[in-house]
C-alpha cells in the first residue's frame, strides 16, 4: 500500500500508466526483499535464532496468530448478518455436532462440512440476491451481501495464462524495498507460528530448527515467484488452512498437492476464477470465527508444558498477549484518524518498517514474549520454560518420527538433505 501510494507514482496523471509502474514498483520490491527470507532459511541463521524459543515463549506468539486476526471475523459478519450467522451456525453444527456422522465408515461431514456450508450458504446468498433483496439496500450491504458485485464474472476473460514480467521490467528502489522488507520480516515470524500450529494440530513433532529454516527458505523463493510474476503480493501462511487442520483432521500432503494443481488451473481460466470470487467475503469471515479460534487456542495449549503457577511465566504470557493485542490496535486507530502511520518521520522507508513491524500482533508478541522469557529469572526456570519437553526435538535426528513428518516429497531429500 504504500507504493501505491508513493507520491512519485500518485503523480502519474494516466491511470493505466500509474498501474503499470506502481505495479513494477512491487514487482522489484518483492524480488529484493524475497532476498531476506532466502538467506536467512538457507544459511541456517532462522533456526539458529529459534533456539531462543521456548514453549512459553511461543504460547503468546501463536495464540496472537489467531486472536490477531478477529477484526476479519464477526466484525465482517456483522456487515451481513443474513448470510454469515447461518453459515457461522451450520459450520458450527455440522463440523462439531454431527461429525460422527459416517457414510460407509467415512466421516463425511468432519472431512467435508466447510465445502457442503460454503455451497449451501453460497446458493442463499444467491437466491436473496436474484430475489431483489439487497436491490435498495446500502452500498456497504450490497458490497457485503450479492454475489454479482463488480460484475466480476463479466468482466473476466476466458483464459489468461500469467507469465514471468507481465507488467515490463520491474523497477527497483531503495525506500519501496526496505519497507517491503518489514512485511517479510512480519511474513517470516507469523509463518514461524502457523508451523508450529501446524505441527501441533497435525499430531506432528515440533518442526526442528532445520525444518524451520528450509520453510522459510522455500517460502522466499515463492515470495521471488510473485515478483517475477507480478502477483501484486508476496506468499505466505494460511492462517485459515492452519485452522481448517484441526477442524477436518486432514493433514495428508496430497490434499495441498491437489489444491495447489486447482488453484493453478483456475488462475488460468479467469471465468471460474471470477465464479469462486463471487462468493461473498462474509461467508468466509463466518469460517474465520473458527478457524482462528482453532489456531489461538493450539497457542494457549503450549502452556501445557510450562508451570503457570509461576508468576514469571504469568507476567510474560499476560503481558505479551496484552501488548500484541493493544500496541497494533492503537496504530489501526492511529492510521485510520490521522491517515498515516504513528512514525511519520521523513524517511519514508523507515516509517513503512516501523508501521508495518508494530501493526503485526504476532510480530509484537515475539519480540516482547521472546525478550522477556530470555532476560528474565532465566537461570533457574528452564523447566517452568518448558525447555525439558521441546529440547529434544530441536535435531533433526532428535526424534525418529521426524524423518516422516518432515521429509520433502518426490525424493527431493536427495538435494536438500536435513541436517
Amino acid at each position: 500500500m504504500a507504493i501505491v501510494q508513493d507520491s512519485s507514482l500518485a503523480a502519474i496523471p494516466d491511470d493505466h500508466e500509474r498501474f503499470l509502474q506502481s505495479m513494477r514498483a512491487i514487482q522489484g520490491a518483492l524480488i529484493v526483499s524475497s532476498s531476506i527470507q532466502i538467506i536467512l532459511g538457507y544459511s541456517q541463521l532462522w533456526g539458529i535464532f529459534s533456539r531462543f524459543f521456548s514453549p512459553l515463549g511461543m504460547a503468546p506468539v501463536v495464540a496472537l496468530l489467531g486472536f490477531g486476526l478477529f477484526e476479519r471475523g464477526f466484525p465482517v459478519v456483522g456487515r451481513c448478518v443474513e448470510v454469515g450467522l447461518p453459515m457461522l451456525i451450520l459450520f458450527v453444527v455440522l463440523s462439531q455436532y454431527l461429525k460422527n456422522v459416517q457414510i460407509r465408515e467415512i466421516p463425511i461431514l468432519e472431512r467435508f462440512s466447510l465445502f457442503i456450508c460454503i455451497a449451501l450458504v453460497w446458493a442463499y446468498a444467491q437466491i436473496l440476491t436474484s430475489g431483489g433483496a439487497y436491490n435498495h439496500s446500502t452500498e456497504v450491504t450490497q458490497i457485503n451481501c450479492r454475489t454479482d458485485r463488480a460484475n466480476l464474472i463479466s468482466s473476466a476473460p476466458w483464459i489468461k495464462i500469467p507469465y514471468p514480467l507481465q507488467w515490463g521490467a520491474p523497477t527497483f528502489s531503495a525506500g519501496q524495498s526496505f519497507g517491503m522488507v518489514s512485511a517479510v520480516l512480519v511474513s517470516l515470524i507469523e509463518s514461524t507460528a502457523s508451523y508450529s500450529a501446524a505441527a501441533r494440530l497435525a499430531s506432528a513433532t515440533p518442526p526442528p530448527a532445520h525444518i524451520l529454516s528450509r520453510g522459510i527458505g522455500w517460502q522466499g523463493i515463492g515470495i521471488l515467484l510473485c515478483g517475477l510474476f507480478g502477483t501484486g503480493t508476496g506468499s505466505t501462511v494460511s492462517v485459515e488452512n492452519v485452522g481448517l487442520l484441526g477442524s477436518t483432521r486432514i493433514g495428508s500432503r496430497r490434499v495441498i498437492q491437489i489444491c495447489a494443481g486447482f488453484m493453478i488451473f483456475f488462475s488460468m481460466l479467469g471465468k471460474f476464477g471470477a465464479l469462486f470470487a463471487s462468493i461473498p467475503f462474509t461467508i468466509f469471515a463466518a469460517v474465520y470465527c473458527v478457524l482462528f479460534g482453532l489456531v489461538a487456542a493450539v497457542g494457549l495449549s503450549f502452556l501445557q508444558f510450562t508451570n503457570m503457577n509461576s508468576m514469571r511465566n504469568l507476567f510474560i504470557v499476560g503481558v505479551s498477549i496484552f501488548l500484541g493485542l493493544s500496541v497494533p490496535e492503537y496504530f489501526f486507530r492511529y492510521s485510520m484518524a490521522a491517515q498515516r502511520g504513528p512514525a511519520h518521520t521523513k524517511a519514508g522507508w523507515f516509517n513503512d518498517y516501523i508501521n508495518t513491524i508494530f501493526s503485526s500482533p504476532p510480530t509484537v508478541g515475539l519480540m516482547v514474549a521472546v525478550f522477556l522469557d530470555n532476560t528474565l529469572e532465566v537461570k533457574d526456570a528452564g523447566r517452568d520454560r518448558g525447555m525439558p519437553w521441546w529440547v529434544p526435538f530441536r535435531s533433526f535426528k532428535g526424534d525418529s518420527r521426524n524423518e516422516e513428518f518432515y521429509s520433502l516429497p518426490f525424493n527431493l531429500n536427495r538435494f536438500f538433505p536435513p541436517s
